[in-house]
């Protein structure tokens, strides 16, 4: 069977200030409960422009700019020491500004629930043209745009939710259906965003990935919505949407769901697809969620931090044939969460960490990095969530003393070796291991490091469906480049066999 390798990855993030206000859930929970909060007024002054977030240091480390280790030299707070100069493209992506994004939502828009104000719909046009991954011909079916009387008109009826830039308002989403809830304007912008974002991000990945795109046979998508009617709730299909819009003709897909462990659930289903060789190339993506943005907004603010939740985070990862040079995905040391493996942080770091290890005679020390929840702690210790991925690295770590893989002098030590400094928003899924695999991806086929352990967890009782947790990791590993020779090998077989056909229906020609 083929090895299953991870040939690049795609990153994105939306400056989406805007959106925080009209679509986050502390936001709209708090105007439904408490319209004349002064929050409203609060967060449009605490928020970083894009420029500001462009250069903000964990920014610039999610798109590829820096490093992680660079990010952990930058002083602290990191949003007051903005990087210089700093480009909105990257190594592995970008940041989009909310202009260009909405215009990105029109042109994901399948069913006309976008209507852009006639003047912005120009500009943002004018502005996407510039952009390396849209064509003109594309741009221009944003369209001439409406009257801003009629969208307000439409927004006074509750029939839509409005789209604004700057404050101001440039357009609309409406409904799809007069009374069903499951598509309504509110879940309608929630799930464009969610198609258009991730589009940007299989873009980002196509343009930096040495692919032909009609070799992508299958996208698997796994964000935080849900996407389907009155009659199937979250039916799909996210993954075959974006991947049209991407341009992947040949391929089909389907959404994987689990909370903030799905993209490594994805990563794992994509792996075994590759592997067994139903797929040589499957794309593991998601978009991003609104209601996250701004989610901690009051404690920031009162803390006297920027409102730093006010961006829409994005990825997409391609898995494929062994090529025998970039990192094989281990199938012999997945890990899992039992449903019988408890809750204890103790007993998910062991189920999804040192078993796998366990199960293929592997150290904890053997592993050269963990990508855990890699949040940013500039956003989480101000809310009292503490430092996330240094609190993964401290228990990873204290299991090895327990193992005795290392002794408990080196456990600090080990923290800094094997851990890094979180940089990713904390949009739900997004942090669960997979920013990194891209810097790991990059670290392996340079030789700096052999093996890396991307993990995703989940909390499967916020559905209200199970107390239980969730969790899964992958091992990311060196190439040896055996891999490729057995590749080479099958197709000559292939070869053989067809020119033993060829010649074999000839010399039956010849006979008749």
């Amino acid at each position: 069977m083929p090895k299953a390798v991870v040939k690049g990855a795609g990153y994105a993030l939306i400056h989406a200030n805007d959106m925080i206000l009209t679509h986050g859930t502390t936001l709209t929970t708090e105007r439904m409960s408490n319209p004349d909060s002064d929050l409203f007024a609060d967060v449009p002054k605490n928020v970083q422009s894009f420029e500001e977030t462009v250069a903000y240091p964990p920014n610039q480390c999610y798109i590829g700019n820096i490093n992680p280790d660079e990010l952990a030299n930058i002083s602290s707070p990191w949003y007051e020491n903005g990087i210089e100069n700093a480009s909105r493209f990257g190594k592995f992506g970008e940041i989009m500004p909310l202009n260009e994004f909405i215009g990105a939502m029109r042109l994901s828009d399948t069913f006309d629930l976008v209507m852009l104000e006639k003047d912005f719909a120009e500009k943002v046009k004018a502005a996407l043209t510039e952009h390396p991954l849209f064509s003109a011909e594309e741009v221009a079916k944003i369209g001439n745009g409406y009257d801003l009387a009629l969208i307000q008109g439409l927004l006074d009826a509750h029939k839509a939710d409005p789209l604004t830039f700057d404050g101001k308002i440039v357009g609309c989403v409406k409904q799809a259906h007069d009374f069903d809830v499951n598509l309504n304007s509110h879940v309608m912008f929630e799930n464009l965003v969610a198609k258009a974002s991730g589009v940007v991000a299989l873009r980002n990945l196509l343009a930096k990935t040495d692919i032909d795109i009609n070799e992508i046979e299958y996208v698997i998508e796994t964000s935080e919505e849900a996407c389907g009617d009155m009659n199937q709730r979250g039916g799909g299909n996210f993954a075959k949407a974006i991947g049209e819009m991407g341009g992947l003709a040949n391929a089909t897909g389907s959404d994987t769901r689990g909370f903030c462990a799905a993209p490594v659930h994805g990563l794992i289903n994509a792996t075994a697809l590759v592997s067994s060789g139903i797929f040589k190339n499957v794309v593991v993506l998601a978009g991003g969620a609104t209601a996250k943005l701004g989610m901690n907004a009051r404690d920031h603010i009162k803390k006297g931090v920027p409102v730093l939740e006010n961006c829409i985070g994005t990825f997409a990862v391609l898995i494929g044939e062994d090529d025998g040079v970039s990192p094989v995905v281990r199938t012999d040391a997945v890990g899992r969460h039992k449903i019988s493996s408890g809750a204890s942080p103790q007993a998910v770091t062991t189920a999804i960490v040192t078993e796998p290890l366990d199960s293929v005679g592997l150290k904890i020390t053997d592993v050269d990095k963990f990508s855990v929840e890699m949040q940013n702690p500039e956003i989480t210790k101000p809310a009292g969530a503490g430092d996330v991925p240094t609190a993964n690295y401290k228990m990873i770590a204290a299991l090895g003393v327990k193992r005795g893989d290392l002794d408990r002098k080196e456990l600090m030590n080990f923290v800094k070796k094997h851990g890094m400094q979180g940089w990713a928003p904390t949009q739900g899924h997004i942090p669960s291991g997979v920013p990194y695999v891209g810097f790991a991806r990059e670290a392996i086929v340079n030789g700096e490091i052999n093996r890396a352990m991307i993990i995703g967890k989940g909390s499967l009782f916020l559905g209200r469906m199970t107390n239980l947790f969730d969790g899964v990791s992958i091992i990311m590993e060196k190439n040896t480049g055996e891999g490729s020779a057995d590749s080479v090998a099958r197709e000559d077989i292939r070869q053989m066999i067809a020119e033993a056909m060829r010649k074999l229906g000839d010399s039956l020609v010849s006979q008749e």
